[in-house]
């Protein structure tokens, strides 16, 4: 039996999917969690096999809970999930580790496959994002301007748009205020821009907000 944790802010969407999941016959919904903070004290008495993983989430955020369970618990597979199939987070998702991508426009037998096949050892990425990465790499393709960011600048970025504060932001990130600001001008020279105000410009732009 493969033991999934689901973690998605929306009540609704948590709850149909984890009747959806029940209902196949190898897969059992250990646990249903509406934050990153609660993932991780979840994981922490009973680790599952295979982690449903939000990313556009509020406080910690879903690349920031998949940051810190693949650092204690490398073995865990983790599959992320939006509603959004296009952009750098799919590729940016990858880099960090995790196994997998489903948007949630996908159908329950999608999200299905994606379990078993990183349980198998093997990434999956449903048709519509293997479909955009592919286009992405093709020569002469113009990358946004987003795709040059690390997971971290990237998520730091996440709560820029999100009007946080340095010390939110800290907060959300384990980390110094001084470490925060750095992320925040290393974004600003890869981006070539000034300040919050160009930069909330450049998400509207490229149609960022989107997977904020």
């Amino acid at each position: 039996m493969i033991k999934v944790l689901l973690v998605d802010d929306h009540e609704l969407v948590r709850s149909g999917i984890e009747a959806l999941l029940n209902a196949v016959e190898d897969i059992t919904v250990i646990a249903a969690c509406d934050c990153g903070e609660q993932a991780l004290e979840v994981i922490d008495s009973d680790a599952p096999d295979v982690i449903l993983m939000d990313i556009n989430m509020p406080g910690m955020g879903g690349f920031e809970a998949c940051r810190r369970i693949l650092h204690t618990l490398p073995e865990i597979k983790i599959i992320g999930l939006s509603v959004h199939n296009n952009g750098p987070i799919p590729q940016q998702l990858l880099k960090l580790g995790v196994e997998g991508f489903v948007s949630k426009g996908s159908p329950v037998s999608e999200m299905v496959r994606a379990i078993r096949s990183v349980m198998s050892g093997k990434r999956y990425l449903c048709q519509d994002v293997a479909s955009n990465m592919a286009f992405q790499s093709l020569p002469g393709a113009e990358n946004p301007p987003f795709a040059k960011l690390s997971q971290r600048e990237a998520e730091v970025v996440r709560l820029i748009l999100q009007g946080k504060s340095i010390q939110e932001m800290s907060e959300a990130l384990q980390l110094s205020d001084k470490t925060v600001n750095t992320y925040r001008y290393r974004l600003y020279s890869k981006l070539k821009i000034k300040n919050d105000v160009e930069l909330t410009r450049l998400a509207v732009k490229f149609n960022y907000l989107d997977a904020v």
